[in-house]
């Protein structure tokens, strides 16, 4: 009896358990599906309360073509345009927007989406890496753009440009964007700059964003033209700007060797290492950090297409450049590339502005070094003046070398790979004066406790080699009688001879 009374007893708790399962699954059934109904309410609401333009009016895209007026929108332009007139007017539901960047949300956290959310980045160049770079940071929840950029979109941009279409041909790439961001996220505010960056405009462009005065949280340089490149990278390092560089995508195949890093460790990459040495003479040898890649030329590769023969005999091939300072030939870029390059970029100021954790390859040390080497020069052009003029040990005191550290680093560097132009070993490197001066080479400018006195030296008059090297050809060849043919060698000479005419070339940026 009592075991029947036992049976009884589980079974009713059995049926109680699976009651209470059921009506909880009903329950949280009916709660689901209230809340799939209100959304998806808001979504009919926002969708219904978008007015119908009528045919003839005025496109809402900021007019900044100058060959002519905007093309006429099509109608899903026109409801693109009003969405975003709402959405920028605040008549948008911010859950709608949470849900959009949900994925954003749970990586950076809320701290971290409501800063990228209040952020605002300058993007100059809005080519294959810009315009990728743009999209992103949209997509990913920067309300503010600025965007730099002089040129249209052509035929040969649709391989690689991110939303641009057919029907964008001859719009300015910066409308382009514009025109299709508003579609994906209509809450982005635009700033339309159709021009061509230099360091007159920097202040204009670089500056605070018009209606609340907030400065730029991060500046994108994704420009490929070097002149401009390196005033507006050195502007920004001037002035405490937040910065990061796009290198050469143009002929680079493999995504594998895409790198994160700062200027200084830049070496494999065409752009970077010009650019590089550009900003040196400027003083600027770190700080900056860049996208570039490691990929190396080879036979069978893509590279710079020549310019027809033709095309040079005509005179200055210059004068065939769109603008001045602009190159003439066609860079080969496989489409993918831009994209890889632009979405690392965006990447990083992402990352920086909502404060979520990066580590890249870090710089290399090499600051002590160019101090030591400043300090031999320094040395050395002191005991050849000496010996020059024959005066005594005080007719040095003051003087100054006009040799920077970052022009050290350049001659170091990029110049002579870091290696001894005699015998190619890389330790123990100095810089040193490669023929005995046949001038005077001491500048004495003023009076008594007035004067200035410098060393006449310019950067292709230095070459590197090991102390023990420079030791020997100091007292040799800088104040013996020896000839550099009689202590080198002819493929030594010849070698250093391309190196100062290489030189050369960047003194006039100095």
């Amino acid at each position: 009896m009592s075991s029947f009374l036992s049976n009884s007893t589980n079974q009713s708790k059995l049926q109680f358990a699976t009651v209470a399962l059921a009506s909880a699954a009903v329950t949280a059934s009916a709660i689901y599906g209230y809340q799939q109904s209100r959304h998806g309410e808001r979504l009919n609401r926002l969708k219904k309360s978008i007015p119908n333009p009528a045919g003839d009016a005025e496109p809402e895209l900021q007019n900044v073509t100058r060959q002519g007026p905007v093309p006429k929108l099509d109608r899903e332009d026109e409801h693109n345009q009003a969405l975003a007139h709402r959405a920028q007017n605040g008549d948008f539901d911010d859950e709608l927007i949470l849900e959009q960047l949900a994925r954003n949300r749970v990586f950076l956290g809320d701290e971290g989406l409501a800063k990228l959310r209040n952020s605002f980045v300058v993007i100059v160049g809005c080519g294959g890496v810009g315009s990728h770079a743009a999209t992103t940071l949209a997509r990913s929840g920067v309300s503010k753009l600025r965007l730099i950029d002089f040129d249209q979109v052509t035929l040969s941009s649709l391989n690689r440009h991110a939303v641009a279409t057919l029907a964008d041909v001859g719009l300015p790439k910066v409308q382009c964007l514009q025109r299709r961001l508003i579609a994906i996220t209509p809450w982005v505010r635009f700033d339309l700059r159709l021009q061509k960056f230099d360091g007159s405009v920097a202040p204009e462009l670089l500056g605070a964003w018009e209606k609340d005065g907030q400065m730029p949280d991060f500046v994108i340089d994704a420009i490929d033209n070097i002149d401009s490149k390196v005033e507006l990278l050195k502007y920004c390092y001037d002035n405490n700007l937040p910065v990061i560089s796009s290198m050469g995508a143009g002929t680079k195949s493999d995504p594998t060797r895409i790198m994160v890093g700062d200027i200084g460790t830049s070496t494999d990459d065409g752009l970077s290492r010009a650019t590089r040495r550009r900003l040196k003479l400027l003083g600027v040898t770190s700080g900056i950090p860049v996208v570039y890649s490691t990929e190396k030329m080879g036979e069978g590769k893509a590279a710079l297409l020549p310019l027809p023969e033709d095309e040079f005999k005509k005179g200055d091939v210059g004068d065939l450049a769109a603008l001045p300072d602009f190159r003439v030939r066609i860079l080969p870029v496989l489409g993918t590339m831009p994209a890889v390059f632009g979405y690392t970029v965006a990447n990083h100021v992402i990352l920086k502005i909502s404060g979520y954790p990066l580590d890249y390859i870090p710089q290399k040390g090499r600051d002590k070094m160019y101090d030591a080497i400043q300090a031999f020069v320094q040395a050395s052009e002191e005991k050849i003046i000496r010996a020059v003029t024959g005066g005594p040990r005080e007719i040095c005191i003051g003087l100054k070398v006009p040799i920077q550290q970052g022009e050290v680093s350049f001659l170091v560097e990029d110049i002579y790979k870091a290696k001894s132009a005699i015998t190619g070993i890389p330790t123990k490197l100095v810089l040193i004066r490669w023929q005995k001066p046949t001038r005077d080479i001491l500048i004495r400018i003023g009076e008594g406790a007035d004067e200035q006195k410098s060393s006449d030296l310019k950067l292709s008059e230095l070459v590197c080699m090991t102390k023990d090297e420079a030791a020997r050809h100091q007292k040799e060849v800088l104040l013996g009688e020896k000839t550099l043919e009689e202590l080198y060698d002819a493929e030594v000479i010849e070698k250093v001879a391309k190196r100062q005419e290489e030189i050369k070339l960047y003194e006039k940026y100095r």
